[in-house]
């Protein structure tokens, strides 16, 4: 078909292809099974242009990649996959519940409670996968607790302390953790008269070990025949307690260059980054590039981009890249907050790191007393397990 012709959407795709910087590769993607078809439907106007039309495809890692590179090359509209995906998924649940008035309550507690405070709270940001996750999980224990219910001839406003100590030791009742959640609010708002306490952190589960974290930070530091990307990231959890969802998150405006020093922006008040971090991350900013290759904006806004055009890359995926580097994210992020926190006010803690004001107090308390006391409640905690 003569490109004159193409929806110029469609024409912009063609202009990336044809300037890719790995023609070959682009070709294969082309060519494959799964996009091909689609784009020749797409192409000869069999199928609309829009985001509505995709969604009658049916739901693939392969749907979501060509989608997002027409959202690329400005074919198609940014839009935010995940909070559709929580729509979509709220809507099936809620549709599913056979019985009138749990399914009124499940509408209630996910559309209201759930899909709308996520909304607020991201105030236009896109939904994470994290978050997403988060509200499914929710969901799914709303609904166990409901069928439990179900189940054992019971109802919301006839569960009594019984009934709730009876499913919290049940064997067979699932998403007791994630239910929890749920039963707190039907408690807020008088669905249920009683109620399950939140869970109270404790602090770290395991041992805390700071020799581990310095040496594996002083490697990072040091060792070039490292991805620099990496390291750049092993060092943001080592030294400056990030999460991977939180660097992954992480764009080239968070950091800041101005006569020779470099700035780290992670809460209101940004970090001075020393001199070999500082260097390693303008380097990583300079030559930042993801692994797609078509739809891919060059520079990309992501400090650290992903595998799909014009996204960051993926917690898990960097989870693994950290793994092989020898860093527990989890375990080496609270080793990094402890020390922190015996050495820097709550109030600080939180305005630098990015971290609520509360975490921060919880941190600076538990980092009140010394390494050999921390251990000895550790021990207690596993004797007691």
């Amino acid at each position: 078909m003569p490109s004159a012709s193409l929806h110029p959407g469609l024409q912009a795709l063609r202009n990336n292809i044809a300037t890719a910087e790995h023609p070959i590769t682009a070709m294969r993607w082309l060519r494959k099974k799964s996009v091909a078809p689609v784009l020749a439907d797409l192409a000869a106007g069999r199928r609309a242009l829009t985001h509505e039309a995709l969604d009658e495809l049916p739901d693939s890692q392969a749907l979501a990649h060509l989608r997002q590179v027409l959202v690329g090359v400005g074919a198609l509209p940014e839009r935010d996959e995940h909070m559709i995906r929580a729509e979509r998924l709220v809507g099936r649940v809620v549709a599913a519940q056979s019985d009138p008035e749990q399914r009124s309550v499940l509408h209630r507690y996910t559309t209201w409670q759930l899909v709308r405070r996520l909304r607020q709270r991201n105030n236009g940001a896109l939904t994470t996968i994290q978050q997403f996750n988060s509200v499914r999980q929710r969901i799914y224990g709303a609904v166990a607790f409901l069928d439990w219910l179900t189940d054992h001839q019971l109802a919301l406003g006839t569960c009594r302390q019984a009934d709730l100590d009876q499913w919290l030791t049940d064997n067979t009742a699932v998403n007791r953790g994630s239910a929890g959640h749920f039963i707190r609010w039907a408690h807020k708002n008088k669905l249920i008269s009683v109620r399950i306490p939140a869970r109270r952190w404790m602090g770290p589960t395991r041992p805390l070990d700071d020799q581990h974290r310095w040496d594996i930070a002083r490697r990072l530091l040091h060792d070039d025949t490292i991805k620099a990307e990496d390291r750049l990231a092993g060092l943001f959890v080592l030294l400056y307690a990030q999460t991977p969802a939180a660097i992954s998150r992480m764009t080239i405006v968070d950091l800041e260059t101005s006569n020779g020093a470099v700035r780290l922006h992670l809460g209101p008040s940004p970090i001075y980054l020393p001199h070999p971090v500082g260097e390693l991350a303008q380097a990583v900013a300079a030559k930042r590039k993801g692994h797609a290759t078509i739809g891919a904006l060059t520079p990309s806004l992501w400090l650290f981009p992903g595998g799909q055009p014009g996204r960051p890359i993926s917690t898990g995926h960097l989870v693994q890249r950290l793994n092989k580097l020898g860093i527990r994210p989890g375990a080496d992020r609270s080793t990094a907050l402890f020390q922190l926190a015996t050495e820097i006010p709550a109030a600080i803690l939180a305005r630098t790191l990015g971290i609520h004001t509360d975490v921060a107090v919880a941190w600076q308390r538990l980092s009140a007393g010394d390494w050999t006391n921390y251990a000895a409640e550790i021990s207690r905690r596993s004797s007691r397990g």
